[in-house]
């Protein structure tokens, strides 16, 4: 006999990552609110896709950044809008100032390394591959030290991957 779990007829998976992608457009909601004022020593780093479909950054981005980029939200940032499906937001690469549109369903890597806090997302339409390694961020921070990352020892993660079983 063998047990096997029954397919779904409800998409689970999507709908929990719709709603944990919620959880991102609330939290940059709440800063555009505020003026764009990040209270105590929260700051976000946020991983998008570049390709997917609504992702709107200068070419010079998407050259260097073909598949995947990470961005900082904690000091040198301006206009943050955020919509039901997407934020925009103003930061600085190299000096040059750019604008980004980044819809949530882009959208991989959420973290808020001053309280520990990380959402893992897939991105809808990827090609399911795994998160890659990446280089640190690097729109223009400031002059401060960077923060230390947060211990991968998995506290305060959500990471939703949902696997059905044959």
């Amino acid at each position: 006999m063998v047990d096997e779990t029954p397919e779904s007829l409800i998409p689970y998976d999507e709908i929990v990552q719709e709603a944990l992608r919620d959880v991102v457009g609330r939290v940059l909601g709440e800063v555009e609110r505020t003026g764009g004022t990040l209270p105590g020593g929260h700051h976000f780093y946020i991983t998008f896709k570049t390709r997917m479909p609504g992702v709107e950054i200068p070419k010079h981005l998407s050259q260097r950044f073909p598949d995947e980029m990470t961005i900082v939200i904690q000091h040198r940032f301006w206009d943050l809008k955020v919509q039901k499906d997407f934020f925009m937001v103003g930061l600085s690469f190299g000096g040059v100032p750019s604008s980004l549109r980044v819809p949530f369903v882009a959208v991989t890597d959420f973290v808020d390394p001053a309280v520990d806090f990380s959402l893992k997302f897939q991105a809808n339409g990827a090609d399911g591959v795994g998160h890659e390694e990446h280089d640190q961020p690097e729109n223009d921070g400031s002059d401060e030290a960077p923060a230390a990352k947060p211990a991968d020892d998995g506290s305060n993660v959500v990471s939703v991957d949902f696997t059905r079983k044959k």
